[in-house]
């Protein structure tokens, strides 16, 4: 069975990415020999619909199921109706993820477990040049500004708003620590995905 599998990295060993739609890779595997591609995300820099572009994306690649941390309701509307279902890693590697899948050890998802359009907003500037100035934010999190766009220079453009009042609860501070465990991974796998395109075009030189 061919699956796709959202990555920080090229290869099976790489961590899974927690992210759907802006991950920096996705691992297509047969899960019988292990064979796979890695297919750079074209969509990770899309000012908005970047879940519907993956989505599209995997299920025009023939994949039979997908595997991932999170998925929003506007991906998972494209699956469904591909009839591609999804099923939830929570770490590890692509490799332990497909194992775990092939073991019947993973947990199938009825619906989307994040919200669409999770916190757009401003967030890290990457210098390219003057005038770039495409700014193109989004944030993981409760009410959290993180994100990443192309600006002037390196550095933080827009100040996190951090939520209003204190988690009050045990399930909140946990929603919350795993919100914010998930926006760390994703600016940790754009980062990876920065600079393995910066060293690539420093090898063209």
């Amino acid at each position: 069975m061919r699956v796709a599998i959202t990555s920080s990295g090229t290869d099976l060993d790489a961590p899974v990415s927690p992210v759907f739609g802006r991950c920096a890779v996705y691992i297509f595997a047969d899960t019988e020999t292990l064979k796979f591609e890695a297919v750079d995300n074209p969509a990770i820099g899309a000012a908005s619909g970047a879940g519907i572009q993956a989505a599209q994306l995997i299920v025009e690649r023939g994949a039979g199921a997908l595997l991932t941390g999170n998925v929003g309701p506007n991906a998972y509307g494209v699956f469904q109706s591909a009839g591609v279902p999804i099923y939830l890693v929570s770490g590890g590697t692509v490799r332990e993820a497909i194992q775990a899948f092939v073991r019947g050890e993973l947990q199938s998802t009825a619906g989307a477990n994040v919200p669409a359009h999770v916190g757009m907003g401003g967030g890290l500037g990457m210098g390219r040049g003057v005038g770039a100035g495409r700014g193109m934010g989004r944030g993981m999190g409760r009410g959290m500004g993180m994100g990443r766009g192309v600006g002037t220079n390196w550095g933080p453009s827009a100040t996190p708003t951090m939520p209003t009042t204190a988690p009050t609860t045990t399930s909140t501070r946990e929603q919350e620590i795993t919100a914010l465990t998930e926006a760390a991974s994703e600016l940790q796998a754009q980062l990876a995905a920065v600079m393995e395109r910066l060293n690539r075009l420093q090898r063209e030189k």
